[in-house]
């Protein structure tokens, strides 16, 4: 099969096209043929090694070191199932999935295999197979995130950095929620956080929202990184949470998948997509995405 290898820490160039062993299904597997993944963030970060100095030891111990043990890299897919193992019981060949793999990687590549168990369940039926694959890694992290702040119906909510693949997804499920939401993004994503169903959007090329006068309950920082935590104590109501997506690890499920996949299905939740490549494009996604301008997500055709 064709994939995307990372044999080595480092700049998009070391990304390279290549013939790979298709993988075999174990009794508990499932087999999938991948027909769109996407570059995220995250990816970006695993392939340029690139955290601060006192993470580099659980960096390397979580991915590998001096190379990512798993060359492969890519957590989002959507395809086909192709063969199951023999224990298997919850899918069967032809099935359509979708799912995300943060650990195990290997989505850039046209045979992905995972776990019965692991985080896959079918797609929305309303979806084609590139929406589906954009709503795992934004959804379930963003969904994590605002639980961690203990999100309530009736709650003013703000998310910084509204426009990105965690940020459109949290605007989103903030307002499926109950919250009064507003979002912060750029002059360029101002129209679409406000259609992605903000109540207010704040433009923070022209206005910084803690000097409002305006206060939250629950802030999430979309964004991250040390350049982006705000500080926005002023903003925050007694008792208000803010939450940055950098500061501790997102708790996931199968069954916020299988969430997802009904929100999705009932229109709740809809896909934001900026651009597409090929899979021998991965390198110029990775150069895209690193520009930390994406709107949504970055999607790889794979078939």
């Amino acid at each position: 099969m064709k994939a995307i290898l990372c044999a080595t820490y480092g700049s998009p160039e070391v990304l390279r096209l290549a013939d790979v062993e298709r993988p075999t299904p174990r009794p508990n597997d499932v087999l999938i043929k991948v027909l769109a993944t996407t570059v995220t963030a995250s990816d970006c970060i695993v392939r340029g090694f690139k955290v601060p100095v006192a993470f580099w030891l659980p960096m390397a111990l979580a991915v590998g070191f001096p190379a990512p043990r798993q060359p492969i890299l890519g957590m989002e897919f959507a395809g086909e199932v192709e063969s199951v193992g023999r224990e298997v019981g919850a899918f069967k060949r032809g099935d359509r999935v979708f799912g995300f793999d943060n650990f195990g990687f290997g989505c850039h590549a046209e045979y992905k295999r995972i776990s019965e168990s692991g985080l896959v369940a079918l797609k929305p039926v309303n979806l084609s197979d590139e929406d589906a694959a954009a709503i795992p890694f934004g959804g379930l992290l963003a969904l994590s995130f605002l639980r961690k702040g203990q999100i309530q119906s009736g709650q003013r909510v703000l998310i910084y950095g509204a426009s990105g693949s965690i940020g459109s997804s949290a605007v989103q499920l903030a307002k499926h929620s109950g919250a009064t939401v507003t979002g912060v993004c750029s002059t360029r994503n101002v129209e679409r956080v406000m259609s992605l169903g903000a109540d207010a959007v704040i433009d923070y090329t022209q206005e910084d929202f803690t000097t409002r006068g305006e206060r939250f309950d629950l802030i999430l920082n979309a964004v991250g990184k040390a350049k982006a935590r705000l500080r926005c104590e002023r903003a925050l109501n007694l008792g208000g949470r803010h939450v940055t997506i950098d500061d501790g690890s997102p708790k996931v499920s199968r069954e916020d998948l299988i969430l997802l996949k009904q929100l999705a299905e009932s229109g709740a939740l809809r896909p934001v997509i900026d651009r597409r490549y090929a899979l021998e494009e991965v390198p110029e996604a990775h150069r895209y995405v690193e520009t930390g301008h994406k709107r949504g997500s970055v999607i790889i055709r794979v078939a």
